[in-house]
């Protein structure tokens, strides 16, 4: 996993740490989903503003690789792209590393789907979120 265009800087805090003095594995799910918040704000795909409700995806499949013990005070930065766009779905990779050697700790793959909560229903990925991803991520 290489060529991310967007990266978000995480912290690990001490709370995020387990009894073998590393990151808890539960927590990788955590700093992706924080990472993946920032990169659909910065194409303008969701706000502070915005409720819950209007976010428009749910995760259907997810994948974690750990390749390495995270341990209390690294800086990290966690890459996001989205590789794949289907009708309803998208396919998101990401990548923890640090930030300061760029050791890979973990990768993930993510389905999302394009959901309406107020309907409990599938439905399209919207054509401006299709348009301002595909500029973003060349795809």
């Amino acid at each position: 996993m290489s060529d991310f265009n967007f990266y978000y800087p995480v912290e690990v805090r001490y709370g995020d740490l387990d009894p073998q003095g590393h990151v808890n594995n539960a927590k990788y799910l955590t700093y992706f989903e924080h990472a993946r918040t920032h990169y659909k704000r910065l194409m303008g795909l969701f706000h502070e503003e915005q409720s819950f409700l209007d976010i428009g995806v749910i995760i259907a499949d997810i994948h974690i690789t750990f390749q390495a013990p995270i341990q209390w005070g690294r800086k990290l930065k966690v890459g996001v792209r989205t590789s794949e766009l289907r009708n309803k779905s998208m396919v998101v990779e990401q990548c923890i590393v640090d930030a300061d050697t760029g050791d890979m700790y973990a990768t993930s793959e993510v389905v999302l789907v394009a959901y309406d909560y107020r309907q409990g229903i599938t439905v399209l990925i919207p054509d401006d979120w299709r348009e301002k991803i595909s500029s973003f991520e060349k795809i």
